[in-house]
């Protein structure tokens, strides 16, 4: 190690050579960083990742003697740069991933000015601190296990760091973790069961600049098209009763009732809302028959979703205009909320108030002629609505229209392209071409974006919605009937609403096409399905039970007990529960030291040797060495101390010498006729100095 001390040193380092931190706990340090970074690597800047790791590098070249740690002013340097780089890329917007990723610059940028065991113990907890932060991006079991992992890492490097030469030091250490995790888990999982779980005073929205995958607000035809390339989870759903037929699972989101030249947007539903706290918990006790519980990925958006005549259950969402369904904030980390179903017509969300149906029928002033004067011959030819709408699905249906995932450039007039020239699109070409066929034949109408379908997971015990399964259709007002539900898809393709997009595209051959790393790509490979089925199980239950797991999931469980138990017998229940762990935990280390003392016969023999020394009038001292007390011993009974000198040699030899531990039986003999020796001169000899 002399090299590496000597770069040290010449990188104007203060700290001397028995502070420098040792190579091998940097090695660990170095190994719980990268593990810690791998949860966030779809998310940082690639510039940011080189970085990190080039920053790391040069610590652990500088650590092997290969090169120098950069002085003040490059180091400066290389920090000024580094946060221009960040500045530019932020372009003045401040999220909670800008704030995250600059806290990973400064990690890196830490590399730099570590030398000391005191930068050690910094970056040792601002390590600790950075396993918190990615809690805010995956919350899943395995990206959990990753972050334990990298926490384990950072405890091995810190017992390293302060015994990084004692041989069967990390042997030991692993026992120790062991044994820590084996007396803190019971504890750690009844305070998580039974302390009172109460929701927070105040809520900070995590405002987000980060793209999530999923529907917008807007929609141009080739939107959800994309959207079919992903099979990402959009959200779960359990049923207290029957699933309802793959053709039925409609999920609505939102409405589109203003077309902009090609785009589809909200143009009236749009209403600002005071920022309020997301309730992730929806949990109501046990699912009846006729309710269904959605557990939804984090869109940052305020739309639910929700099955044709549902009713909220949970208070997490709130119903609004068009039988939609919302959150008071937008949702920025996974939500369980409950819904039941009604009878058909019981709901509200089809009734359409006289003072707005007029905006259904709005349409571009100019624009698509052909398509406009198609519907004015319909409108001309059938007296009522049904007529046209029937009129439109037949056509669909009999003519060579064609359900496709690579859609043609549609030009200028791209309804009229759609409908009479090309006849190849995706589920929002049709929707919006026949949106606009019906409001130009005096039909109100809107176009309904959310999904369709949802395979089931494993063991049946829940539905899985996944981006692929996005979809647009059409809603009509028919008069004495409501909003009507009309789906040119299912007339185009009806295997994409009867069985699911894999069967829809399986001719076509596109389906995940640019996603070769899905599993569901690959539906033919059982296994692959199996797998990923009981890993997707396995998150569910962790995001339900542990992620999840709020004052109404808390109160459901208790309630489950014998007693019914509130929030008063709750706290009793956890304050007893603590106690007796402690207890527990507390009587198994002690058990634990006698055992392991009595094992140990060098340990006896101390014991033996301090007992002794208090009997002599020297009693032993907090923190203090064999030598110090031999000393002392000495000074008291001048006898004894060639007799202790040499005891308390025998003893750091034994524990503190290069074959510590190893101890043989000769060694144990000298020092218990040592011991007996020096029994017999303090007791001959009358206490010289009182200390």
């Amino acid at each position: 190690m002399k090299m590496p001390l000597r770069r040290f040193r010449s990188a104007d380092s203060d700290a001397s050579a028995a502070e420098l931190v040792s190579g091998k706990a940097l090695i660990w340090l170095i190994a719980s960083f990268a593990l810690l970074l791998v949860p966030q690597w779809d998310r940082l800047p690639v510039w940011l990742i080189a970085s990190c790791v080039v920053l790391a590098g040069w610590r652990w070249l500088a650590q092997s003697g290969r090169l120098r740690l950069p002085g003040k002013w490059l180091r400066s340097g290389i920090m000024l740069a580094l946060v221009a780089i960040y500045i530019a890329t932020v372009q003045g917007r401040f999220t909670v991933e800008t704030a995250s990723s600059f806290f990973v610059l400064a990690v890196g940028l830490k590399w730099l000015e570590t030398r000391s065991v005191r930068d050690f113990y910094v970056l040792f907890f601002i390590l600790v601190y950075l396993a918190t932060v990615n809690f805010l991006f995956r919350q899943e079991i395995h990206w959990s296990v990753i972050n334990l992992a990298g926490v384990v890492l950072l405890l091995v490097g810190l017992q390293v760091v302060n015994a990084p030469d004692i041989p069967g030091a990390m042997k030991a250490g692993w026992r120790r973790l062991g044994m820590m995790l084996v007396k803190t888990l019971p504890i750690v999982v009844l305070l998580f069961v039974f302390f009172p779980r109460m929701a927070p005073l105040w809520s900070v929205p995590l405002v987000s600049g980060e793209a999530r995958t999923g529907i917008s607000d807007s929609m141009t035809p080739g939107d959800i098209s994309s959207l079919a390339q992903s099979s990402e989870r959009a959200f779960r759903v359990s049923f207290g009763g029957d699933i309802p037929a793959y053709r039925d699972r409609y999920w609505r989101g939102l409405i589109l009732d203003r077309l902009d030249g090609e785009t589809w947007e909200q143009g009236f539903g749009r209403q600002f809302r005071r920022p309020g706290k997301v309730s992730v918990d929806g949990g109501v006790g046990e699912l009846e028959s006729n309710q269904y519980d959605v557990l939804m990925e984090p869109t940052d958006q305020t739309w639910a979703f929700a099955l044709e005549n549902s009713e909220a259950v949970s208070d997490n969402v709130k119903p609004s205009d068009e039988g939609l369904f919302r959150f008071d904030r937008p949702a920025d980390s996974s939500v369980r909320y409950r819904m039941a179903l009604t009878a058909a017509g019981d709901s509200e969300q089809y009734g359409a108030e006289p003072d707005n149906v007029d905006r259904y029928l709005q349409l571009p002033r100019s624009g698509n002629p052909r398509a406009r004067e198609f519907a004015e011959n319909l409108a001309g030819e059938y007296d009522d609505p049904e007529g046209i709408i029937r009129h439109l699905l037949d056509r669909f249906r009999e003519q060579e229209y064609f359900y496709t995932l690579r859609p043609p450039a549609m030009p200028n007039d791209g309804i009229d392209a759609l409908l009479f020239d090309e006849k190849r699109g995706f589920c929002a070409h049709y929707a919006g071409a026949a949106t606009f066929v019906l409001r130009a034949s005096g039909i109100p109408a809107r176009v309904v974006v959310g999904y369709q379908g949802g395979d089931s997971g494993a063991g049946d015990e829940y539905l899985i919605v996944r981006q692929y399964d996005a979809h647009a259709w059409v809603e009509a007002w028919l008069p004495g009937e409501g909003w009507v539900r009309m789906d040119p898809t299912a007339a185009i393709a009806p295997q994409r609403i009867e069985s699911g997009l894999r069967d829809a595209m399986a001719e076509e051959g596109s389906f995940l096409e640019e996603d070769w790393t899905s599993p569901q790509r690959y539906g033919d490979m059982a296994m692959l399905q199996w797998a990923s089925l009981q890993l997707d199980r396995m998150n569910y239950h962790w995001q339900r039970w542990v992620v999840g797991y709020q004052g109404q999931s808390q109160m459901d469980l208790m309630s489950r007990l014998p007693g019914g138990i509130g929030l008063r017998e709750l706290g009793y229940i956890t304050a007893g529960l603590i106690g007796a762990a402690l207890l527990l935990a507390g009587l198994i280390t002690a058990w634990q030291y006698r055992r392991g003392e009595s094992r140990d016969p060098f340990s006896r023999i101390v014991t033996r040797w301090h007992r002794l020394c208090d009997r002599a009038g020297v009693p032993v001292r907090h923190g203090e060495t064999p030598s110090q007390l031999a000393s002392r011993l000495s000074r008291a009974k001048p006898a004894a101390a060639g007799t202790a000198t040499a005891f308390a040699r025998m003893i750091n030899r034994h524990y503190y010498g290069q074959d510590s531990g190893a101890g043989n039986r000769r060694e144990l003999e000298k020092m218990k006729r040592l011991l007996a020796t020096m029994k017999r001169q303090t007791d001959r000899q009358p206490l010289k100095v009182n200390e």
